[in-house]
Order: C-alpha cells, then sequence, then structure tokens
C-alpha cells in the first residue's frame, strides 16, 4: 500500500523565470504537457531573481522537477520535456 502511495504523489514543478518571451513559452509548454500526459502536479512560476538564483542556474529559463533542476538556460523540445515530466 505505501508503494502505491508514493507512485501517486503529486509531482512538484517549477518554471524559473523572470518573464522572458522563453520563459513564457516554457511555462506554457510544461503547463500543456502536464494536461496532455495526466500528470498530477502542482506548477508554479518563480520569478524573483534571488530565488531563482538559490537554484544555481544562472541563465534562465530553467525548470525543476520535484526538486531537482532538469533543464536551465535554454527550451527543451517536445520529447525531453515528456521525459522530464513523466
Amino acid at each position: 500500500m505505501l508503494n502505491y502511495h508514493l507512485n501517486t504523489m503529486k509531482k512538484e514543478i517549477k518554471v524559473l523565470g523572470t518573464g522572458c518571451p522563453k520563459c513564457k513559452q516554457l511555462e506554457a509548454m510544461v503547463r500543456e504537457t502536464v494536461t496532455a500526459l495526466g500528470i498530477d502536479a502542482e506548477v508554479s512560476k518563480v520569478e524573483d531573481i534571488v530565488d531563482i538564483m538559490s537554484y544555481g542556474i544562472m541563465r534562465t529559463p530553467g525548470l525543476v522537477v520535484d526538486g531537482k533542476i532538469v533543464v536551465a538556460g535554454r527550451l527543451p523540445n517536445q520529447a525531453e520535456l515528456n521525459e522530464f515530466l513523466a
């Protein structure tokens, strides 16, 4: 029963970016992918530069899934995004 619960935990997804076009595009891609794949996730946008820097990335956009940085400084392609979020 415990393993079932662990496998169904909600993912925590954070899009790091101050509002540039690529940051907005990544947020839209993430939200669309979460919906399309039926992923149980909480998606949030981190725009405060101090918070973004606390992740150790110097270029945005960035993507953090369950506390792990999976992309920084670029937009992932759709296949990569599917893999990161699944």
